[in-house]
């Protein structure tokens, strides 16, 4: 972390040190291990069908448990006890995940998505109350700046833990060891996740009101929907989840399968979306701090649509890596703004509920989207006919690209007219903003940032008129 406090408390200002190595470690175990259950379900045969299932039922199962932890923790008011168990529980869950399917290799991908669904379980038994204590923990004021940074610093983690798997995996293939590749990345993941205890264990939970649980039953969660920002924002964030998950699960397959990518292409692919991301993280966090998250959500949301589409025009690897590192940046908006605009929008006391019933409906949403996309990949044809002519797909994934792209577009211009800033911010308009940030050229202006920090401070009067009002 920078040497500039968040909090003036120093309790507080050490746990927030501690939630950033968390995040480091976190996002080492995702890099390393979780990135690759789709490519180990590959490697292990499974059908488009049974990808499907691996990433849309663990996260659905899993989620159940946000709810249990909202409800533990306030029966027992308990909080950090419920965090350590969870993580630690993670921690564990990779060793039948890595032998299960070894060792009963006629049901081996079943077996792989039971062990998923148990790492997802014990992740999501935690998620409410660090949400909860975090939201206690970072000053409003500076949210978008310290939720930026830590997601820089997860993002350039994850995409070093990306690159050394990727490499692992190579060079154990290149050898026919593929498995043992696999196995080892796997290893490096799970005692990533032990460190990330060792950094949870000593963040101070501080004082609260209580967790609330208040669970409505589905014709009132109906009505709230009506008169309630958060639901409606939930709703629309949980329609979106359904509308990517619908080809999210099939760009592996479809590089790996039907492109016949190498393990280092398609690291390689996927580590420029997460590099982007990191570079683009620290404007958008100063955006939010200023601006608000609601504009944010606005100008990404409207592109978010176009990501999918864009992988229809071109199978050239290089092409593909541009549309990654422009997805990348829009991702990094979105996802950041979506996660400070839950706590603008939920009080402490009710947060760490509220965060279950959100991520509950996501995991719906991921789950319905993923099945979806699996039922399109197997039924939908190989020519399409039109105007008299006949277009064949280069892979039926493509068709599955293109419905993804649909439904994303319809969920953000129903959604997303109505979501209202929670702060008062100044105004700003979609279309300002955009002019803005392509003003900035955000990537030189955050590699600046990174690799010439002292020369940037000696010169910061120099430039400040070439700033935008943000920084």
């Amino acid at each position: 972390m920078p040497d500039k406090a968040h909090s003036q408390d120093p309790a507080v200002e050490r746990s927030l040190r501690h939630s950033v190595r968390d995040a480091a470690a976190y996002s080492v175990m995702t890099g390393a291990g979780e990135t690759y259950f789709s490519a180990f379900a590959v490697f292990l045969k499974a059908s488009t069908a049974q990808v499907a299932l691996l990433a849309s039922l663990p996260p659905l199962l899993g989620s159940f448990a946000q709810l249990f932890s909202a409800w533990w923790g306030h029966r027992r008011g308990i909080r950090k006890s419920l965090i350590l168990t969870g993580v630690y529980l993670q921690a564990l869950s990779w060793l039948p995940l890595m032998l299960l399917p070894l060792l009963f290799p006629e049901h081996a991908v079943p077996l792989l998505i039971g062990s998923v669904i148990l790492y997802h379980a014990a992740g999501n038994l935690a998620t409410p109350q660090w949400s909860s204590m975090m939201g206690d923990l970072v000053p409003e004021q500076t949210r978008g700046r310290f939720f930026a940074l830590r997601t820089r610093v997860a993002s350039i983690m994850s995409f070093l833990a990306l690159i050394v798997g990727g490499l692992i995996l190579h060079l154990f293939d290149s050898n026919a060891l593929t498995l043992a590749g696999y196995l080892s990345i796997f290893i490096i993941a799970a005692i990533a996740r032990l460190v990330s205890v060792h950094h949870l264990r000593h963040m101070h939970d501080p004082p609260r009101t209580g967790a609330l649980f208040d669970l409505p039953s589905p014709r009132n969660l109906l009505q709230r929907i009506r008169h309630s920002a958060f639901a409606r924002f939930s709703l629309f964030y949980a329609l979106m989840q359904f509308s990517v998950a619908i080809a999210s699960p099939f760009f592996t397959v479809y590089m790996l399968r039907d492109l016949h990518f190498t393990y280092l292409m398609f690291m390689a692919n996927t580590a420029a979306s997460v590099l982007a991301q990191f570079l683009a993280l620290n404007m958008w966090g100063r955006i939010s701090d200023r601006f608000g998250n609601r504009l944010i959500l606005a100008a990404t949301g409207l592109i978010i649509p176009l990501l999918p589409a864009l992988w229809l025009f071109s199978s050239n690897y290089w092409y593909l890596i541009v549309v990654q590192i422009f997805g990348g940046l829009v991702w990094a908006g979105f996802s950041l703004s979506a996660g400070n605009f839950i706590y603008d929008l939920v009080p402490s006391p009710k947060r760490a509920t509220y965060v279950a019933y959100h991520n509950v409906l996501i995991g719906l949403g991921v789950f319905l989207g993923a099945i979806l996309g699996g039922y399109l990949g197997m039924v939908l044809p190989r020519e399409v006919s039109f105007g008299g002519e006949t277009y064949a797909w280069g892979s039926v994934l493509l068709g599955v690209f293109l419905i993804s792209a649909v439904a994303r577009l319809l969920v953000a211009l129903v959604f997303i007219p109505q979501l209202r800033e929670v702060r008062e911010v100044p105004p700003m308009s979609v279309s300002g903003l955009i002019f803005r940030v392509s003003r900035v050229h955000a990537l030189a202006g955050v590699i600046f940032d990174v690799i010439l920090p002292k020369r940037r401070k000696e010169g910061a009067n120099e430039r400040r008129a070439e700033l935008p009002p943000w920084d």
